[in-house]
């Protein structure tokens, strides 16, 4: 008996230790990318981890540098590029809850012809590679006049967000019991009533992991901001392109600009963190 528990204990410290190893694994490209944003010009291509920072390199991607070497604009204009990102990541899963909310209660609830079907046909957007139809999109967006605009944009990222949020709603929609709506109604509530007051607040753990995923995916999406975007809504993803030119690469600017743009994502996720986890494991123990 003594011999197991002390093999049981082994087997778990293994365990812990190869997930830390694999923690740390994980973790070294953000934490790399974090040490290189901190790096002077001299001190970017060499692999020490021990070295004196700087903030220049957050300072000149904020508020310019007027030390920039030739090709490379002084002023990167990353703070308005990073409001273009919000405004249309945000945009979009607004978009996407206005219309993917509905219709995933549809499809949870209704039975009618080619259900399925239409289900399928919206997560095929979602694995239909961006290449495939980039350029008729681009060659109606100049003929409608949606080129460059934030609405462009945000219509277009409907292709990655409306998808995504509909299948995981749908779920949860499904496991909530019809019952539950027929005797709200049976005791005088309208429909909608029983929609934003009953059902809503029963799947907002879903709604928030899926919004937080929407957003993730459109704030990191880059080419149909490449080619669908121009100046007035290039985002941070397109724009980091710009601290490369053909005499320098400002890899420890692009590194900082990285970290920044990663903050609203961070932010996002520690503010729901209790809905998120919740979401993200609802349905993991049934049965």
């Amino acid at each position: 008996m003594q011999n197991e528990k002390t093999q049981n204990r082994l087997l778990a410290i293994l365990s812990d230790g190869i997930l830390i190893i694999y923690f740390l694994f994980a973790l070294f490209p953000l934490v790399w990318m974090v040490l290189v944003s901190l790096k002077s010009g001299p001190e970017l291509f060499t692999t020490k981890f021990i070295f004196t920072p700087t903030i220049d390199n957050y300072i000149a991607i904020l508020f310019g540098d007027a030390r920039a070497a030739a090709g490379v604009v002084a002023r990167q204009e990353f703070p308005r590029n990073f409001m273009n990102s919000l405004i249309a990541s945000s945009g979009a899963v607004l978009i996407s809850l206005i219309v993917g909310v509905p219709a995933a209660y549809a499809l949870a609830r209704y039975n009618f012809r080619g259900k399925e079907d239409l289900a399928f046909t919206f997560l095929s957007f979602r694995f239909a590679p961006e290449l495939v139809v980039i350029i008729p999109l681009s060659v109606i967006y100049r003929q409608l006049g949606l080129y460059d605009t934030y609405f462009g944009i945000m219509w277009v990222y409907q292709l990655v967000t409306l998808p995504l949020l509909i299948w995981v709603l749908r779920s949860y929609f499904e496991d909530i019991s019809p019952d539950i709506e027929q005797a709200a109604m049976i005791d005088g509530y309208s429909w909608w009533h029983v929609f934003f007051k009953i059902l809503m607040p029963l799947v907002r753990p879903g709604l928030a992991a899926a919004a937080l995923l929407a957003f993730i995916f459109a704030w990191n999406n880059f080419m149909f901001p490449l080619v669908l975007g121009g100046s007035n809504v290039q985002t941070v993803t397109v724009a980091s392109l710009g601290y490369i030119s053909s005499a320098q690469g400002f890899f420890n600017r692009m590194a900082a600009a990285s970290v920044l743009a990663s903050l609203p994502q961070i932010i996002l996720a520690l503010s729901i963190q209790r809905y998120l986890i919740r979401g993200l494991s609802f349905g993991a123990v049934k049965g």
